[in-house]
């Protein structure tokens, strides 16, 4: 173990102890009194030099008090025996060794904890997040150099609590009567929360998130920040969702066009061949099924703008399914699946008819489509007190479970559906999950890879 005292300069406690180890000698000389203090006036300081500088210092401050007790001795002339002299000497080495043992333990301990801290400080500092900690008062802790930056970004103050800073910039903002609400909301709750908001005349947005942090004992000591910069995400979303309505109505007006003459033909439909009735019927196919994908990309486009109007009315979910089923059964029975309503006379629900149809026929399709031949669909309405549940169960090539938790997002397509070459554009559990929640209900998913998927809608009953 290399000792400090090599690498350093004696530090002011050693210096200090230097000194007492000076005044000591100079009492005993001054007042002939070495045995009246005797060598243990000189423990202290060997224990502060030992501790100080280590293995080295020690053992050598030891022996150079040692010797100044022998040179006080001679002068009072105080007769000393070379055994005094080697067991004095023996009791401060072990001061000494054991005070320099203690220091390089402590230090070790210090350089591993500085070493922790600085990685620690490295690790939050190479986030893409913003991150603090506070106490539960909102005074600053520690902070990582992203939020630091973003701070001096946004303009805020650098003195302050944590949401004091944060109000401070709220004139800054798009909305600032919200930003304040929110911001003086977060002075006085440590309940989580995740909020976003926008800087004015620059586009760029940000999302914040704070939590409190306890302790072992379930004791409340802070408080956790974040902040990270969603602009490019925000732009992304804003870019597709041009890009789908924009699409969407630049496709309905040769669709208009491709149906007239479709309506058109049907009508000398008597006058073509075979060959040429075949040609109409996948022209007729092709044209429905990329209507069907214009009006769920408008749709899609209107639930993320909030613009989607809904028409509730007192609705029987049983006889609503009866004719989903229905509308499905020449494509099952071509498939060869077998479809099947179960019911118990449900109480009705509050809803708008159009919207829950689309919920049915989505999920129905879906279960007809991923099953295969000689597979069944199963569906189910029942009641359970204030809500109603429908269930479309298959026994279709189910779902990967490291992709259940995606399936109701827009476009995704399951790597069992990619392969197996089955149509389809991901919308159908997007939109109806949408939809059920607009009519305040819930939708869930539980699938097993090669024996099939459950889907379950609950949505409240009409009173």
């Amino acid at each position: 173990m290399t000792s400090p005292f090599l690498a350093r300069r004696p530090t002011a406690l050693t210096a200090l102890a230097a000194a007492g180890l000076g005044l000591t000698f100079g009492a005993m000389l001054l007042f002939d009194a070495p045995d009246t203090l005797g060598v243990v006036a000189f423990v202290p300081w060997i224990g502060l030099i030992g501790f100080d500088t280590g293995l080295l210092g020690g053992p050598a401050a030891a022996g150079v008090a040692t010797g100044l007790w022998f040179v006080a001795g001679e002068a009072a002339n105080v007769a000393t025996e070379s055994l005094a002299i080697s067991v004095h000497f023996g009791a401060l080495l072990v001061v000494g060794v054991g005070s320099a043992l203690v220091g390089e333990r402590l230090r070790a301990s210090e350089r591993a904890q500085r070493n922790v801290a600085a990685l620690q400080s490295a690790l939050i500092d190479s986030t893409l997040d913003g991150i603090c900690l506070t106490d539960a008062d909102g005074t600053l802790l520690i902070s990582n150099a992203p939020l630091r930056r973003l701070s001096a970004e946004l303009g805020m103050p650098p003195h302050g609590t944590v949401p004091e800073r944060l109000l401070a910039i709220s004139e800054r903002l798009t909305e600032p009567e919200r930003y304040r609400s929110r911001m003086q909301e977060l002075a006085t709750s440590v309940a989580e929360t995740s909020d976003e908001f926008e800087l004015a005349g620059t586009g760029r947005s940000f999302r914040g998130y704070t939590a409190p942090v306890h302790d072992r004992d379930g004791l409340l000591v802070g408080r956790v920040w974040t902040l990270r910069e969603v602009t490019a995400d925000r732009e992304l979303e804003r870019m597709r969702d041009t890009f789908v309505a924009t699409i969407s109505h630049e496709l309905r007006t040769p669709l208009t066009s491709i149906s007239g003459f479709l309506e058109m033909l049907q009508d000398e439909e008597h006058e073509l061949g075979d060959t040429g009735r075949m040609y109409l019927d996948v022209i007729r196919r092709s044209t429905e099924r990329l209507h069907d994908l214009v009006e769920d990309l408008l749709l899609i486009a209107q639930i993320e703008a909030h613009r989607v109007d809904l028409h509730p009315s007192r609705l029987d979910l049983a006889a609503l399914a009866s004719e989903c089923i229905a509308a499905a059964r020449p494509v099952a029975a071509e498939k060869g699946v077998s479809i099947e309503l179960l019911g118990d006379h449900p109480p009705p629900v509050h809803g708008d008819a159009r919207r829950i149809a689309q919920v049915v026929d989505n999920l129905v399709s879906n279960a007809v489509k991923f099953t295969p031949e000689n597979g069944s669909v199963t569906v189910s309405v029942e009641g359970d007190g204030d809500t109603v549940h429908l269930v479309v169960a298959d026994t279709g090539m189910g779902i990967p479970a490291d992709e259940q938790g995606q399936v109701f997002s827009r476009f995704f397509r399951s790597r069992s559906a990619t392969h197996g070459a089955i149509p389809g554009t991901g919308l159908g559990l997007a939109i109806s999950r949408a939809l059920v929640e607009q009519h305040g209900g819930t939708i869930a998913l539980h699938s097993e890879e090669g024996r099939g998927t459950r889907v379950t809608v609950t949505l409240p009953a009409d009173a």
